[in-house]
């Protein structure tokens, strides 16, 4: 079958999962993920297995406008006042995950350290693409929205460094690798500083670039052009294309005098991309994997759950966070995606005695998260009140200035 028709099924397909999952008050993303299910290889295999990775490169630009995306979240001066808060929380999230996965695998399972320490250390990085969505579809915000999405961005780099530290340490000791003290911290801190580099030149450069566009069009293909060259970049040189990206985003809100209007022209023109992105992970899983993953698949799926609302709950009352971010965070940062996969395909390459259990592990984990995560992200959005936040936050600055004219 013709790739474009295939696109095209894909496209429709996704469309009408997300119009059947707003019949069931359930987020647009999960009905695009199980469209994209029900036309791969575990039900109609129109998109046969793996010629969803085929379309790797939709993924590839999805990922980095949806990072450019989340670091508009990142204003020095909302920094200044809540960035050691966020950091905290993160650190707490991200710990409270490993160490519960780890417990749960090495301890109650009785696998080795070794298998144990890497499977651990991918529980930490949350996929932000799902959660972005569910907020801009809600167009939420609030406190718990305002948490959200830094600590999402941030728990990825960190995510980085713990899995590299970990992989390092599993090798040693299953005598693979040598240990050297310097390429364990060098190895994970080359790749965020080179990805924090690449998207700083590159968000400064767009900073001044954008400002003598002449029109939308134009600036849409500035934009574009800045993502797509911050994404292949860093893929040249095995960095984070999310932090890149993310990084040029901050820059921009920082830099830009009205950088709204960048990243509202973006987010008009990602809905088929998006679309497409979700659609085709949800073409690209199996469940077959559930035949194959066994009770520890279920404990994984557990663990990691209950050690990113246990460790969430606890980073945010001890910066005495609102109550709703205290109830309602750790049921938002469960989906796990692209970076997670990604992750799994370096073990297979460094410990390919493990990589048949850490793929399929994975695998699961992602085929629930992506699926279930934007669900509890939304339900812990509505509970916290912030649904339709963005519109009221328009209305209560407009509220003044019309009763300063009645006066």
């Amino acid at each position: 079958m013709d790739l474009l028709l295939k696109i095209s099924i894909v496209i429709f397909a996704g469309l009408i999962g997300g119009r059947v999952a707003n019949k069931f008050k359930l987020p647009n993303v999960s009905g695009y993920i199980i469209g994209g299910l029900i036309v791969g290889p575990s039900f109609l295999n129109i998109i046969k297995s793996g010629e969803a990775a085929n379309c790797g490169i939709i993924s590839e630009i999805a990922l980095g406008a949806i990072a450019f995306s989340i670091g508009s979240e990142f204003l020095i001066k909302d920094i200044k006042e809540t960035g050691k808060d966020i950091m905290i929380i993160t650190l707490a999230e991200v710990i409270g995950a490993v160490a519960l996965v780890f417990f749960v695998t090495f301890v109650i399972f009785r696998q080795s350290f070794e298998f144990s320490i890497v499977v651990a250390s991918m529980s930490a990085a949350t996929a932000p693409a799902g959660i972005l969505m569910v907020i801009r579809e809600l167009k939420a915000r609030g406190p718990l929205v305002n948490t959200i999405l830094p600590v999402v961005a941030i728990d990825d780099a960190i995510g980085i460094m713990i899995f590299s530290i970990a992989l390092s340490i599993a090798k040693l000791t299953s005598g693979v690798g040598e240990f050297s003290i310097i390429q364990l911290i060098w190895s994970p801190l080359q790749e965020i500083i080179g990805s924090l580099v690449i998207g700083g030149v590159l968000g400064f450069l767009l900073s001044f670039v954008t400002k003598h566009t002449k029109n939308s069009g134009e600036l849409l293909i500035v934009i574009w052009g800045f993502i797509l060259l911050g994404t292949g970049i860093a893929n040249q040189f095995g960095y984070s294309a999310l932090l890149a990206c993310m990084t040029m985003g901050a820059m921009v809100i920082n830099l830009v005098r009205n950088s709204n209007r960048i990243f509202n022209l973006l987010d008009d023109f990602t809905p088929p991309i998006n679309l497409l992105f979700f659609a085709f992970a949800g073409a690209g899983l199996d469940i077959k994997v559930f035949s194959q993953v066994g009770l520890l698949g279920f404990g994984y799926i557990i663990a990691r759950a209950g050690g990113k609302i246990i460790g969430a709950t606890l980073g945010a009352k001890s910066v005495k966070a609102e109550y709703k971010v205290i109830k309602n965070l750790g049921m938002s940062l469960l989906t796990q995606g692209g970076i997670s996969i990604g992750l799994s395909m370096i073990v297979a390459r460094e410990l390919p005695e493990f990589s048949n259990s850490v793929i399929t592990i994975i695998l699961f984990s992602v085929l629930v998260y992506e699926i279930l995560g934007p669900i509890l992200a939304k339900i812990a959005i509505q509970r916290a009140g912030e649904e339709n936040g963005a519109v009221k936050a328009k209305k209560e600055k407009s509220t003044p200035k019309v009763a300063a004219k009645a006066n």
